[in-house]
């Protein structure tokens, strides 16, 4: 059982990349592939050989005998080879094959002196039909030259295809090396140009590559005024936020080649192909400037030298020694502009983000309300929509996602209706995706039992009371007892508006939130089960933050202790080692707990004085499994409990009231003047 809010949502890790499975499976299978044409090949050649009519071979002097007695019709010489027919019988029918002999003569002397030695006299020879064949063309080489010229020819062609499945083995890449694996993406190729269009949000982001793209278009005004526009620039934000698609619109704005890899593709077993690799990506791009080279994961090959961690390879830090090199090497006018993208900028070596190298910071942050809703507009377009869909009312129930997160949203949604073989999508549609992109798939097949259903059921009106009730708390839209992921149940809150800024109060009462579960389990049943686990977890480090990391405790005051990174050798792991003393740890445990047994008496002394209003949304829990926010805010309203939605309506309300009115006055005031 987990209370779920936007504040505490977890953010994907770095992405990667599988490897490939079946690569040697797949070379050895071509391998076969070749020898079985081989054989297929060498079979229908000796079936066409056997198939073949024999020819019958005589001498020249019965050749001779036979013109004499008439018994020849027409002779063809080819070099020294003589192909003869002879008269057919009398009782030959149309369909009697002709009968074809062949013999030999001397290549020095003709056939008619070869014959009159033989008696043939010219009178006798002129009755015979003679056909001389140049025997120096080309098809009379291939046809005495194929016997040999095809084993060599299927030879090197067997290599050359054992060549190129090498190279595209993993593992096996012997003929390659030292060449660059980047991809690159042709500005003039409109299926895969990406424009500032296609990027919602960012703005910030998008005035900082502008200067990029008005460089690499016209790299005059810069220079004529001295100015140096940046040769490297990291894209920092966390995953999802975009910092690939941003950096191929900046290609597609300046309609430049657009070279992308990533950090993992420098890096091979044996040292030196990395640094080599650089050496031919950065000739490719000074080859086709003006152009862009983006690194994706540049912290692959981009960490701390020196520390040990993450293998502190002689590879990866000459891959990075080379990369530094290179951006060093650039001048103002070659117009090749370094992209790199990761969202561990922590780890990066020092030299890597001085001024010369990465030396602007470009933060991709992640969308607010209006930007989301602007992406989601940008991904329905390819999608038919019904007439309910409201895209605001789902980027106000979407806060803390990213873009990648949006985009799997809308993608959750129409594979919904397509599986319920509907040819639009709904809002009912996009309101469900939100809750599996969160949490996952429902759980259809975990049917509880009725003990467990009435367990969960107090557990998730403890969190929803306690945060409707607690002025600082975000109000509730959705409670149910449906399982979905690791959740038992899930209480869903989402704030009235975006917050860049946490308070004090706000943590406190989240505190009282997230064990509002485990007071209510406590109060009914007089027993505490495994449901409350996360939420115990998320409390305990949301206290210890508040202590350490915050300053928000008055016991501890405004002192950070976090822990810090204690020094690495080489060869040896990461390791981390307390700042502070062990009294001070203790000072710090007592503290958290204090915190968390306040936060404790306050969910119980919430759920003791709202007990009717416990009951009745536990029971419609029990009932319904599922309770919205309008469905709620009922209850609450029929037990004396205010909403808060409703209070900052009338706040709302009354302010926009105000700024009318001061608006006129004004008004009348300068039609005064």
């Amino acid at each position: 059982m987990q209370i779920f809010d936007e504040k505490d949502k977890n953010t994907p890790g770095p992405k990667g990349k599988e490897p490939k499975k079946g690569s040697n499976k797949s070379f050895f299978n071509n391998i076969l592939t070749v020898i079985f044409v081989f054989l297929v090949i060498a079979t229908l050649y000796s079936v066409f050989v056997e198939n073949k009519k024999e020819i019958e071979e005589i001498a020249v002097s019965q050749l001779a005998q036979d013109i004499v007695a008439g018994e020849v019709v027409k002779i063809e010489v080819e070099g020294d080879s003589l192909k003869i027919e002879y008269l057919l019988p009398e009782d030959a029918t149309e369909d009697t094959e002709p009968i074809i002999k062949k013999s030999k003569k001397e290549v020095e002397a003709s056939l008619s002196e070869t014959l009159v030695n033989y008696g043939v006299t010219p009178e006798i020879f002129a009755t015979v039909d003679l056909d001389v064949k140049n025997p120096t063309g080309l098809g009379y080489w291939l046809l005495n030259l194929a016997p040999f010229l095809i084993p060599i020819l299927f030879l090197v062609f067997f290599f050359w295809f054992i060549s190129r499945q090498v190279k595209g083995s993993g593992g096996m890449q012997a003929f390659s090396f030292g060449q660059s694996k980047a991809r690159i993406i042709d500005p003039n190729d409109k299926n895969q140009r990406v424009t500032f269009k296609d990027v919602a949000g960012n703005k910030e982001a998008k005035e900082e590559l502008h200067e990029v793209v008005d460089f690499l278009k016209n790299p005059k005004k810069f220079l004529d005024i001295g100015a140096r526009i940046p040769k490297g620039i990291m894209l920092v934000g966390a995953p999802g936020t975009g910092k690939t698609l941003m950096a191929r619109a900046v290609a597609g704005e300046a309609s430049v080649p657009f070279f992308i890899i990533s950090g993992s593709e420098f890096v091979e077993m044996f040292v030196g192909v990395g640094a080599s690799r650089v050496r031919d990506l950065f000739k490719m791009a000074k080859k086709a400037s003006p152009a862009i080279i983006f690194i994706d994961e540049i912290d692959a090959v981009g960490r701390v030298r020196g520390s040990g961690v993450g293998g502190g390879n002689d590879e990866r830090e000459q891959t990075l020694n080379q990369i530094l090199v290179e951006m060093d090497g650039f001048e103002p006018n070659e117009k090749v502009i370094i992209l790199a993208a990761t969202n561990r900028p922590d780890v990066l070596d020092p030299a890597l983000l001085r001024p010369g190298r990465f030396d602007r910071r470009v933060m991709l942050d992640l969308p607010d309300i209006n930007d989301r809703e602007a992406i989601l507009k940008i991904n329905i377009q390819k999608k038919p929509l019904t007439e309910d869909v409201n895209l605001r009312v789902i980027a106000e129930r979407t806060p803390g996602f990213s873009g990648a997160d949006l985009a799997s949203l809308m993608n959750e949604a129409a594979i919904l209706a397509a599986r319920e073989d509907r040819k639009k999508v709904s809002q009912f549609d996009f309101i469900r995706s939100i809750e599996k992109v969160m949490l996952g798939p429902e759980r259809k097949s975990h049917l509880l039992s009725k003990k467990e259903k009435k367990i969960t059921a107090y557990h998730e009106a403890g969190h929803a009371l306690v945060s409707s009730v607690l002025p600082h708390a975000d109000p509730v839209h959705k409670v149910t007892i449906i399982s979905r992921g690791a959740a038992g149940g899930y209480t869903l809150k989402l704030p009235l508006q975006e917050k860049c800024l946490q308070s004090k109060k706000e943590f406190l009462d989240e505190l009282a939130v997230s064990l509002g579960g485990y007071v209510a389990e406590q109060m009914v049943f007089n027993d505490i089960t495994t449901g409350p686990s996360h939420d115990l977890q998320v409390a305990t480090a949301l206290a210890r933050n508040m202590v350490t990391r915050y300053g928000m405790s008055d016991e501890i005051g405004p002192v950070a202790y976090e822990s810090s990174p204690s020094r690495v050798l080489p060869g040896m792991g990461g390791s981390f080692e307390e700042s502070f003393s062990e009294t001070m740890s203790t000072r710090i445990d007592k503290e958290v707990s204090r915190m968390i047994e306040e936060a404790k008496n306050k969910a119980e002394e919430i759920l003791t004085e709202h007990k009717k209003a416990f009951e009745v949304i536990s029971k419609e829990l029990i009932r319904v499994e599922t309770l919205e926010r309008e469905d709620f805010e009922k209850i609450l309203i029929a037990n004396g409990i205010t909403p808060k939605k409703k209070e900052e309506e009338d706040m709302v309300k009354t302010i926009a009231k105000e700024i009318v009115e001061e608006g006129k006055h004004q008004k009348e005031d300068e039609v005064q003047e």
